[in-house]
């Protein structure tokens, strides 16, 4: 019984995949734009900003061709890249070529391949956009 979960759950990985390579981009956009507002969901947006503290960063979370959320304690930010947007998926790992102790809307992002190690394409970042819950 212990071994059906994680086969059940890579099976389900697999079959979204799966459908997420036949969509046409449109579909990926307003997939993408979905689970951001899902994501979103009950936060206020704040005044953008060009950089986080990098020692902050809590984690990170790709929004399919869309942006990338990065959980700063109770804050996500959610960075539109500026280039290459529509590379972006769920599954690659974020190598970020900084140039300071912040991340900033001038740095770029690797995307490589989480099990071949291949480079898979980047991004240019763009600003940052606070999302709060309301006190």
């Amino acid at each position: 019984m212990p071994i059906l979960k994680p086969l059940l759950a890579a099976s389900l990985l697999a079959l979204s995949a799966t459908a997420m390579a036949g969509q046409s981009a449109a579909d990926r956009a307003a997939a993408g734009e979905a689970k951001l507002a899902k994501a979103l969901q009950g936060r206020v947006a704040g005044k953008p900003v060009s950089c986080i503290n990098l020692r902050d960063i809590d984690s990170s979370e790709i929004i399919d061709g869309t942006a990338i959320l990065y959980k700063v304690g109770s804050t996500t930010y959610v960075n539109r890249p500026k280039i290459g947007a529509d590379s972006l998926r769920w599954d690659p790992i974020l190598v970020t070529d900084t140039h300071s102790s912040q991340l900033c809307s001038i740095d770029t992002v690797k995307l490589i391949d989480r099990s071949s190690h291949f480079y898979q394409g980047f991004v240019g970042l763009g600003d940052f956009v606070p999302y709060r819950k309301p006190s």
